[in-house]
Parts: C-alpha cells; structure tokens; sequence
C-alpha cells in the first residue's frame, strides 16, 4: 500500500459549474481556463480535473478543445470528467501525459464500453462505486461492486496500479452513517484486491472530497472537507478530488501539518483532548472529526459547542 503521509491531489476547479469557466467553455474562450490551468499548477496539484459535466451537445469536440487549451500552459497531467462516453475518447486522443477517466461506474452498460477505451488509451481509471440500483447501501455492496468493476478492469489488460477506487462520499448533514460505511470499505479494500490479485502492488483510491460538505455553510466547508480527508488518510486512501486553492488541504497531503493529523487520528484512536490546553484552531479539527464520526450531534453550529 502507498505511504498514507502524503496524498496525491487532483484539482477540482476548473469545472462547468463554476460559472466563469462554465461560460468559458461554452463561448471557447481560451482565457480563463488557461488562467486557472496555470493557478493550479503553481498550487502543484498533481492532476487537472476538467470538468464538462453532461456535456451532450458537442461534447467530443469540446473535451478536445479544452484538453489542447490547457495543455498549452501546463504539463500537469489530466483526469477528464464528464458523463459524455464520446468526449472522454476524444479527449484522451490528444492528452500528452497519462491521463485519468473520471469515472467509469460499475454498470456493465457503462463498463464494457469504457474500459477497453481505457486499457487502448493506456490511461488510469476511477472506479466509481455507483451500481445499478445507484449509490451502495454499505460496505458490503460496495466490496461486491469494486470487485466486479476490478475484474472487469484487469480482464481487459489493465494494471492494478491504474485503478483508483472511488468509494463515493456522501453530504454529511443528510447521510452520516454512508460516511461510516465508507471508512469501513476502506479499511476492506486492500483484503478485496489482495485476494483479487495476491501478487499485484494493489489499487489506488480517491474520491470526490468536497461531496461531504455539500449543503452547510460555506465558511464550515473547508474543516469539514479538510477533516474528513485526515480521515480518509488513516485509512488509506491513496488521492483526493479537492478545491486546489485550499491551501490548508494542499498542506495536509504533502504531510506539512502532521500536527492537525495526530490530533484527528487522536479522536480516531478515543483519545480525549482537554480544550482548555489547546488554541483554537486544534480545537476546532478535534470538535469536527467528532461530528463526522458521530460523537457529536451534527449541526451549523458544532464549533461553538
């Protein structure tokens, strides 16, 4: 398994919903995506998610265009994101470095086309838990679905090391125990893909970070996500999909803030903290990485508590 002190980061922002490169891409305007490209490769995120979204109208052409853009900028390599099967092929043909598809879903009407597009192209995968019936219900569909979507992978030529197991992450203001569920997954899937493959370095993970704080108040995203990915670092999640200008977050996966790490590892382990020993900003970690993992009720208002 990969050392879990650092984690490799892929750059969530240049996406359709942010409303200037959302307009961007639609008007093909070259500028501010290549400004953006450029402020996340001076962040150093390893990779650039570029986000299309459904992009049913011209797609394949679009991805195209987007993927040449920013490639005239930068050299950090590329995970291309959208629903559109058409413009992830057309933008892996023109990708210069290793690319990753984000994702590929464990519905076979999904993988069977996509994965043999993935092992010509030579390019990593996100195995995205999303079964047929939709998101898992715990841990245990989630072991079925990875492994059906890892076979189906390696079958087709596929290295277990260009797979990155997503597990999917939920708000956590509406689905709290999904989140529990998925730190047990994670705990499982490196037994999962040993007895899949006993001699091979084992699959990667990553997931889509920012999900978890969907629907709180802004100013309460950061620790949140920052949290939780503290979390998800225990146990062993190898990346994350982030907002690369969270400074804080860049800090934690290249293992600069150990200090925060022992303090949420600390609550994970049922060490008890005196607050009136700590400054604010350890008290905070310490108080959120108890809401997620339930010792604490959730609501807006748990760092005043």
């Amino acid at each position: 398994m990969p050392d879990n002190k650092f984690m490799k980061t892929i750059g969530e922002n240049l996406n359709v919903i942010n409303t200037g490169i959302g307009r961007a891409f639609k008007e093909r305007d070259p500028k501010p995506i290549q400004q953006m490209a450029e402020q996340l490769t001076a962040k150093e995120v390893d990779f650039i998610d570029i986000n299309l979204g459904p992009a049913r109208k011209q797609g394949d052409e679009l991805m195209k265009w987007v993927v040449e853009t920013v490639q005239e900028v930068t050299d950090t390599p590329l995970s291309l994101d959208t629903s559109n099967i058409e413009a992830i092929r057309a933008g892996l043909s023109v990708c210069k470095q290793k690319p990753i598809i984000n994702s590929i879903m464990a519905r076979p009407e999904r993988y069977t086309e996509m994965i043999p597009m993935c092992a010509e192209a030579g390019a990593n995968m996100i195995a995205l838990l999303w079964g047929p019936e939709g998101l898992p219900r715990d841990e245990n569909e989630r072991a079925n679905l990875v492994t059906e979507l890892v076979f189906a992978a390696i079958s087709e030529g596929i290295p277990m090391q260009d797979i990155w197991v997503d597990p999917i992450i939920t708000p956590l203001n509406i689905q709290q125990e999904q989140l529990m569920n998925t730190l047990a997954f994670m705990e499982m899937l490196p037994d999962i893909i040993s007895a899949i493959d006993p001699e091979g370095p084992g699959a990667l993970s990553t997931c889509g970070l920012s999900n978890i704080s969907n629907g709180v108040p802004d100013e309460l995203r950061p620790i949140i996500n920052q949290t939780f990915m503290i979390l998800l670092q225990r146990k062993g999640m190898y990346s994350c999909i982030v907002d690369g200008f969270d400074d804080q977050i860049m800090s934690i996966c290249r293992g600069e803030r150990q200090d925060i790490v022992d303090l949420v590892w600390g609550v994970m382990d049922g060490q008890e903290y005196d607050y009136s020993t700590m400054d604010k900003e350890a008290v905070d970690y310490v108080k959120t990485a108890k809401v997620i993992l339930g010792h604490i009720l959730f609501s807006d208002s748990w760092l005043e508590m």
